[in-house]
């Protein structure tokens, strides 16, 4: 028996040869607990197949399932003053911005985009609450301004997602003077006649609530998303008093007033065209079909008369 042929190099192609299997093909569910395999995740917009739970989506995956095709242009949104006071806690700022630039490949915590939704022409923009919390920073309120912008400029609705905890503590009083910034931009749209539709995920609290995430025509949220000021923590504590159950979640506030509707993130699509399409007084979808562009772009002579 030759050794070195029949065990050694047949153990070592072994090692080489092995296929590497890659990390991360199962995904456990937040609120369930069933494991669930990545494509059929993704493929249903991380929404889970067996209970309905919403799980994180970031804004670029999210864009792609809303875009036409998944084909969007991205807004420039201007740079703002990078670390103005110097704030420290255990990290300096931009150290932190830096980790979370690294872990997120995004700028900062929003990114907007313009393209077609059901050949509908809008501007969107989404937080990703993976960066610092989504929390509201200068770049935040510079985007919000830049999409509002392009939208009075491209004359087309603008659809916001919101998902944050606030305004960014390393920024102070910069960050806060964000909630009457993106106010005004807010009002540059209603000015100018556009819709503004507002799509709150979960979390949407802080200043972010306070300010443009309940300025919309329209306000739509992902199922069982807190949405609030205060959470319902700081309040149990401050009251104490044992709060409603489902207290501050989206078919909570759904019954007292608060939203318009709640939709489940598969839905959202067809829903935003329904509604940007509305808010524009143009031709209705019906079985998820659009008008021909003929018929989108003059009335017939019979419908004149």
């Amino acid at each position: 028996m030759n050794w070195i042929s029949n065990y050694v190099r047949p153990r070592i192609n072994s090692i080489f040869s092995r296929r590497e299997v890659p990390e991360n093909l199962w995904s456990k569910c937040d609120e369930c607990g069933t494991m669930l395999f990545h494509r059929e995740l993704s493929n249903n917009l991380n929404v889970c197949t067996n209970c309905g739970h919403h799980m994180y989506i970031s804004p670029r995956d999210r864009f792609a399932a809303l875009f036409d095709g998944g084909i969007f242009t991205e807004v420039e949104v201007p740079e703002p003053t990078a670390d103005p006071l110097h704030f420290r806690d255990q990290k300096r700022y931009p150290d932190r911005m830096k980790a979370s630039q690294k872990n997120t490949g995004e700028k900062d915590a929003m990114l907007v985009g313009e393209g077609e939704i059901g050949r509908t022409p809008i501007v969107a923009a989404a937080q990703d609450f993976s960066f610092m919390g989504g929390s509201m920073s200068m770049y935040v309120g510079n985007a919000i301004i830049a999409a509002a912008e392009r939208a009075v400029m491209k004359k087309c609705p603008l659809i916001l997602f919101s998902a944050a905890g606030g305004a960014r503590m390393q920024e102070g009083i910069l960050a806060l003077m964000q909630m009457p910034r993106t106010t005004i931009a807010v009002e540059m749209l209603k000015e100018a006649g556009l819709p503004y539709i507002v799509v709150l995920t979960h979390p949407t609290t802080g200043g972010v609530t306070a300010s443009y995430a309940m300025l919309g025509d329209v306000h739509i949220a992902e199922p069982n998303a807190l949405i609030c000021f205060a959470g319902p923590r700081v309040i149990e504590q401050t009251i104490r008093e044992k709060l409603p159950e489902g207290f501050q979640r989206a078919e909570y506030l759904l019954d007292h007033g608060m939203l318009d509707r709640v939709t489940p993130r598969t839905d959202m699509r067809d829903e935003l065209i329904t509604i940007a399409r509305m808010l524009l007084g143009l031709g209705t979808v019906i079985s998820g079909e659009l008008p021909a562009p003929e018929a989108e772009a003059a009335p017939t002579k019979d419908a004149k008369e």
